[in-house]
């Protein structure tokens, strides 16, 4: 299945990853970022200088406001929309739960849960077979923290994601007959810009295999769940994490 995709917070990392492997496969792209939308402008014009089609949209999605908008130009500028990739999130400082302010909490789940949750919901109503669409996928980051907890770091984290299995499972058995199939990915360690100086070489040895991951190795499950390929698949939550 090829067609429009909107991946939220696909400035850097497994956001800009999936975007491009996605233009690759012959999607239409829309790259959303909020402080770093130049990133994304940049992402967007690499893929139409290689006869793609992408744009890039400045949306918070911790905003509803800017949610609407989005797929208000996504579908004016490129179709409607078949696949719905949630990647956009934020770890927030790192602390021990009793260090934990309300601004962290809040801006947290406001933006790694609503944002996910009201993203989703903008899709289903255009995607649902039942609405007059044409099916589609919506494939949610998680992480592994989200079952290993993030002790001493970023509990809140791990909780969000937490919430985000739980938000697949339930929404993936809500439409599963208005042709909508949603998915998860969990990533473990990736070498990405997210971590903190100096975490990447903390945890290495945690990983069986003794490595980070690639945004790009990431990307790749996000697009074989969005494909045909994982036509059957609906209500799973995939670890891409090395065997942590």
């Amino acid at each position: 299945m090829t067609g429009v995709m909107i991946v939220t917070g696909a400035s850097r990392g497994i956001g800009a990853a999936v975007a491009e492997l996605a233009a690759r496969q012959g999607y239409a792209v829309c790259m959303t970022a909020t402080s770093s939308i130049s990133e994304a402008e940049a992402g967007a014009e690499a893929i139409r200088q290689n006869n793609g089609r992408a744009i890039a949209v400045r949306a918070d999605v911790g905003k509803e406001a800017d949610i609407m908008s989005m797929f208000e130009t996504v579908e004016r500028e490129l179709g409607p929309v078949t696949v719905l990739v949630n990647n956009a999130g934020i770890t927030g400082r790192g602390c021990r739960v009793e260090d934990i302010d309300l601004d962290t909490l809040s801006s947290s789940f406001g933006i790694n849960v609503l944002g996910s949750y009201l993203c989703a919901r903008e899709a289903v109503r255009r995607m649902s077979t039942a609405k007059g669409g044409q099916g589609g996928a919506i494939v949610n980051v998680s992480s592994r923290l989200s079952e290993l907890g993030g002790s001493g770091e970023y509990v809140h984290y791990a909780a969000c994601k937490g919430a985000i299995n739980s938000f697949t499972v339930g929404l993936a058995r809500e439409v599963a007959t208005e042709g909508i199939r949603v998915n998860a990915v969990s990533p473990g360690v990736i070498d990405t810009s997210i971590h903190v100086p100096g975490r990447l070489d903390r945890l290495t040895p945690m990983i069986p295999v003794q490595r980070p991951g690639t945004a790009m190795e990431v990307a790749e499950t996000v697009m074989w769940l969005a494909s045909d390929a994982a036509s059957y698949i609906t209500g799973a939550v995939v670890p891409v994490s090395g065997g942590r």
